[in-house]
Order: structure tokens, then sequence, then C-alpha cells
């Protein structure tokens, strides 16, 4: 648990970055094993996933606890965990990469982002994916999956930490989502990150842009002559980046 509070200032930054530039300034500082693993985008969207983990971990179902009926329970945790994310956060459920049975479905997606939910993140499946990929609240998950998560899942502990596609997720860590996939950053890093991250942006579409022109990449990136340090520094006057 964390008492870090996402700033808009630094949501607003993590939204204009790439998983990339963020998986990279991660490793910087040691932090090797951030990205989810084997989830991807359900449909692409232009804007960023951003927001801080509210967490579901289902456990593999024993049949004599998960007969259907238990969707008529009002503390099911599947259900609560729905009512309960926080505005503006992600839902990141640990379903132990197995996608064989969903681990929500349209309408329970739909309600999240009825209730301004950030997102939601699976390394398991979703049903009626279609329906899903048309939200505009960003979903990831391994695949789409049509058996009912009580097939093979049974939900239990709702904001703990989890594991999700290989990566510790504790509730409070920050979320970043594009089309390439999800990175968790650890919550006392994310203003540093984020801050960080919009420079070396800046510095990346300099760099694409002179790439594009014919320029070599040894010594413009890494930039380690002078002279494309001195020509990075007009591009951002130029530019106002």
């Amino acid at each position: 648990m964390t008492d870090y509070i996402l700033s808009e200032d630094t949501r607003a930054k993590l939204k204009r970055v790439s998983t990339a530039s963020i998986a990279t300034q991660l490793y910087k500082r040691g932090l090797r094993n951030q990205f989810i693993q084997g989830v991807a985008p359900v449909a692409p969207k232009d804007d960023n996933m951003v927001g801080q983990a509210f967490t579901l971990r289902y456990i593999p179902a024993r049949e004599d606890r998960n007969p259907l009926e238990v969707f008529r329970n009002a503390d099911h945790p599947q259900r609560v965990a729905v009512e309960t994310c926080p505005p503006g956060h992600v839902l990141v459920m640990d379903a132990r990469k197995d996608a064989r049975a969903a681990t929500a479905g349209s309408i329970l997606v739909t309600r999240l982002a009825v209730r301004g939910c950030a997102g939601v993140v699976s390394d398991g499946g979703f049903r009626d994916a279609h329906g899903i990929g048309k939200l505009d609240m960003p979903a990831y998950c391994a695949r789409p999956s049509a058996p009912t998560n009580l097939t093979l899942h049974e939900a239990l502990d709702i904001n703990v930490p989890i594991a999700c596609g290989d990566v510790a997720v504790f509730p409070g860590d920050v979320l970043v989502g594009d089309r390439d996939g999800v990175m968790v950053i650890p919550a006392h890093l994310a203003d540093e990150i984020a801050e960080v991250c919009s420079g070396m942006e800046s510095f990346e579409d300099f760099v694409l842009e002179e790439v594009m022109a014919g320029a070599p990449i040894i010594g413009l990136y890494p930039c380690t002559k002078e002279e494309n340090q001195k020509k990075y520094e007009d591009w951002r006057q130029k530019t106002g980046r």
C-alpha cells in the first residue's frame, strides 16, 4: 500500500511518453522487470492509459466453491472490485497468466468505464472483447476468451500485492499503457520518471528528425558529439520543446 497520490501534472506527462522510454529510465535505476508480459491492447487507443493500480487476485477455481450462483452474492470479489476501483485508477487482475477463461466481460468493463476508471489490465482473458474494444477506456488482456471465469478462476483478494504478467504490482503503483503494452512504475518513482521521460521523448523526436534527414546514429544516439547537443538545443528553442 502507498500514500502516494498521482497528480494531474504527472498524469499529463505520462500521457505523452512511451512505455519504451519508461522502460529505459527504470532500467537506469536498476529495475529490469516492469513490463507486463503477454498482454496487448484489446483495441489501440490514441491516448496512453495512466492510473494507479487497484488490484484483484484470482486463484484456481475449485468446483465446489464456484457454481454460477456465486454471482448472486453481493460480496462477490469480482463484482466488488468493479464497484470500488476508484475513478482514475486502473483495475489490474492476476489470473496467473491463464487465458483459457475470461476474467471479465464487456458489461463489467463498461461499468468501470462509466465509473471513470482509467483502464483495466488482466494477464488472463476477456470475453466480449469486441464490445470492450469499442469503449474509450483502454483495456489490456492476454487474448479473448469466451468461458466464464468460474470455470478456472476464483476471485479472492482485492487491493493486495499481486503478480500480473510476471510483474509485481502493488496497490498504488502507476501503470502506463500504450500500443506496445503496459509498464508498472513503483509509486515512489512516478513523478521522477514522468519528468525525466518528458525530456527523453523530446530528444528522441529530435533524433528521429535527424535520422529521417540522413544523419548517422553514431554520436547522435546516444548524443556524444557536442555539435549534436548544440543542434538539439537549437531545435528545442525552435520547437518550444
